[in-house]
């Protein structure tokens, strides 16, 4: 068995959190080389290296799991506090969640919101398909993601199915699809994208053609100002149903094709081993999923 000394893996964590074994130092109140020889140590009982000597630092998977139970240990210490002496904590257990942005947009602030008097969170946000590499690595306790396998030490729940629907404004319509929408027209149509990971157009454009299709393309990096540009005739793009019933209803957007979408499943993972302040979180979430298919 294994045996990991709670500090060397908290001081594991601190040199990841502050870039270097001198930043960790300062911040834990030892010696660089304590520092070092906490690491050292660690990568003794663990059997392996934890840590790639690279710049920045790097952790290997085993560094990943050693910060992910150094995290853990303290949410479960906060729950211990807790239960030892209620009320005395000044505020609720720091929690990092990842979450993209049009799930932000949408439908997760609400859940959230239900839970920040007794919790302190912290959102990164990320594509959704790229969110588990945070969980992997310790840096996040739980994510939103479109991988439905739990990570190493975590759990996967389902929420739902966001649904996205190809939109332009009727203008933008006039102009570039009134021969209709064929691969032609949409090759030519200047395209938006939220940026360089995006890649629900493309998967839209892979379902319109065969070949590859490369239009003009512009990039906005944030969910209300995406949709916004969309309105303003910049190009076209796929903006979540559940944000635009509205503007459909009152033209303010047109669809590009009836009964036309992509579907993007979501799933919540955290870690396997939270906290119960994770799991109000996570009930939350799921609570206000419920918007979705």
């Amino acid at each position: 068995m294994i045996d990991i000394h709670p500090d060397q893996a908290r001081t594991l964590a601190a040199i990841i959190d502050h870039g270097s074994f001198e930043a960790a130092a300062s911040h834990l109140l030892v010696t660089a080389s304590a520092v070092s020889q906490r690491v050292r140590a660690l990568e003794v009982a663990v059997g392996r290296p934890v840590l790639r000597r690279t710049r920045p630092l790097e952790l290997t998977s085993s560094g990943q799991a050693v910060v992910r139970f150094a995290r853990q240990l303290d949410m479960l210490s906060a729950d211990l506090a807790e239960e030892l002496e209620p009320g005395t904590a000044e505020s609720g257990p720091r929690l990092i969640l990842v979450i993209n942005s049009d799930s932000l947009h949408t439908w997760a602030l609400t859940g959230l919101a239900a839970v920040a008097g007794s919790v302190q969170l912290e959102i990164l946000r990320e594509d959704q398909d790229y969110s588990l590499e945070l969980l992997r690595s310790g840096a996040a306790a739980a994510a939103i993601t479109t991988t439905a396998k739990p990570a190493p030490g975590c759990s996967s729940r389902r929420l739902g199915v966001m649904r996205y629907l190809p939109v332009c404004s009727p203008n933008f319509a006039s102009r570039w699809f009134d021969a209709g929408v064929t691969a032609e027209t949409l090759g030519a149509a200047p395209v938006l994208s939220y940026d360089r990971k995006d890649d629900l157009q493309d998967r839209y454009l892979r379902k319109i053609s065969r070949k590859p299709l490369h239009p003009p393309r512009h990039y906005v990096p944030a969910a209300s100002e995406f949709g916004e540009a969309i309105r303003l005739g910049m190009g076209w793009g796929l903006l979540p149903e559940i944000e635009i019933a509205a503007d459909l209803e009152h033209r303010r957007l047109t669809a590009l094709a009836p009964s036309s979408h992509v579907d993007v499943p979501l799933h919540w993972q955290q870690w396997r081993h939270g906290s119960a302040a994770l799991d109000e979180v996570a009930a939350a979430v799921q609570d206000a999923a419920h918007v979705l298919r």
